[in-house]
């Protein structure tokens, strides 16, 4: 008795079918049509901002006063990072008064991992391991002051 139900129904769906079909195809749209190009216009009158020829240049005397005044100021864990993550950032190497200002920052927040990292950073922007090596020479008495080790220090390379 189902098989005879189901064969009902799906005569009945076939018979509709047909009408539906040319029902939908009359509200269709058109098949083709050309591709519009859209090419933005500038009202007359109106003005472009160029947000970035306000801005002068930073000399590297400039950027060295700005973030050891950022250092000074940073008040927790938060801002120490926001501000190396902002310092490293740029194509150059922090001076080693702005990395004291930071190592301070850190200390003063109590944060040793990212007082390692900072060496880390600086090992990471410096060109040879040369200059890595003037880095620590500068900033070693401040290192013993502070007690913030070297990721070399903590994990001595395996040797083979």
């Amino acid at each position: 008795m189902s098989s005879a139900v189901f064969r009902l129904v799906s005569s009945v769906a076939v018979a509709a079918r047909p009408a539906t079909v040319a029902a939908l195809r009359s509200t269709a749209l058109p098949r083709a049509r050309a591709a519009a190009v859209v090419v933005p216009r500038i009202a007359a009158g109106a003005t472009v901002r160029a947000y970035s020829s306000a801005h002068d240049e930073e000399t590297f005397e400039e950027f060295t006063a700005r973030y050891e005044k950022e250092f000074d100021n940073v008040q927790d864990v938060f801002e120490l990072q926001r501000n190396l993550n902002n310092c490293f950032a740029y194509d150059l190497v922090p001076s080693p008064s702005v990395i004291t200002a930071a190592l301070r920052a850190a200390r003063r927040v109590n944060d040793f991992p990212t007082a390692v990292r900072i060496f880390e950073g600086i090992k990471a922007k410096v060109e040879n391991n040369t200059q890595y090596e003037q880095y620590l020479t500068e900033l070693k008495d401040l290192r013993e002051e502070l007690g913030v080790q070297l990721a070399e220090e903590l994990y001595p390379p395996k040797a083979k």
